[in-house]
């Protein structure tokens, strides 16, 4: 498997040489040059493991952790004209809406309070939506102390 960007000149394989027809260079990449990493998930993050060179000394491997916000970034940074080449049209779907930056929950005394029986005169409850936000909520809790 390769690991360097590297510029490349590619043919198009579906053209039919049996009809005379010769194959077509189609325009390359460019190519940054640079090496790319192996990106691994380890429980909650990714990690990026990439090789260094160094002045003195044999190559190292150095690891990344790949947080949301670079994750993010990374994907602000695609050209519309990579976007288009890559198949997804820039006014419907842009990679960095791909990641949840906010997610609104209404605070649990928001969520108004529904009669069991359905009269309104017998015992009070929650709704179902009201205990689904109390799960997102202590969700978010385990998350949190799952990162620590």
């Amino acid at each position: 498997k390769k690991r360097k960007c590297e510029n490349e000149e590619r043919q198009d394989k579906n053209k039919d040489e049996e009809f005379g027809v010769k194959n077509v260079v189609l325009e390359g990449h460019g190519g940054c040059g640079n090496m790319q990493p192996q990106v691994r998930q380890a429980a909650l993050q990714l990690k990026a493991a990439f090789e260094v060179t160094s002045e003195e000394g044999p190559k190292r491997k150095e690891t990344v952790n790949i947080s949301a916000e670079m994750a993010h970034g990374i994907l602000r940074r695609i050209s519309e004209r990579d976007l288009h080449n890559m198949g997804l049209n820039s006014d419907y779907a842009r990679p960095e809406w791909m990641i949840i930056t906010v997610l609104p929950v209404p605070p649990p005394p928001v969520r108004p309070s529904i009669s069991m029986d359905g009269t309104g005169t017998g015992t009070r409850n929650e709704d179902d939506l009201t205990y689904k936000l109390g799960d997102i909520i202590r969700a978010n809790g385990n998350v949190k102390q799952a990162i620590r």
